[in-house]
């Protein structure tokens, strides 16, 4: 069942803590790089990686980030951003953590998160948020 996640570049950003969490679940947050409070992540959304991003939804929040948002993030990690660069990370022929550490840590974004312990679609901030990911990201930088 293909959803409309699949094969889109997605920006993750875990916004809760480790405190309390199933060991199940931190293993997961690891296995994506998360391993903080506001690091970000990029994957390809290949069908693995939705599983992951999904197991961890209450932790996370997550949506499909633009070509130049991610522009910015690579010049925030002092990597040169070309267009050959960032095709072929959209096309998922490149991972993100062959150009970065794999994450990326952020500031916590301006004027705070909406709530870290309800879904987007109810005002809080964790879940899918789509394309508004790029404006939480922006806040972060």
């Amino acid at each position: 069942m293909k959803t409309k996640i699949d094969d889109k570049l997605l920006a993750v950003i875990r916004v809760r803590g480790r405190v309390g969490v199933r060991q199940s679940i931190t293993e997961t947050l690891n296995r994506l790089n998360l391993k903080r409070v506001n690091n970000l992540t990029i994957l390809y959304g290949s069908k693995s990686n939705i599983g992951m991003i999904r197991k961890c939804n209450d932790f996370v929040t997550y949506g499909e980030v633009r070509e130049d948002v991610l522009s910015q993030l690579l010049e925030k990690e002092g990597i040169k951003p070309t267009a050959d660069m960032v095709n072929s990370l959209a096309s998922g022929k490149k991972s993100f953590k062959e150009l970065a550490a794999g994450h990326i840590r952020m500031h916590p974004p301006r004027h705070g998160y909406e709530g870290i312990k309800a879904g987007y679609s109810s005002g809080g901030s964790l879940g899918y948020r789509g394309a508004e990911i790029n404006n939480l990201i922006k806040r972060m930088m």
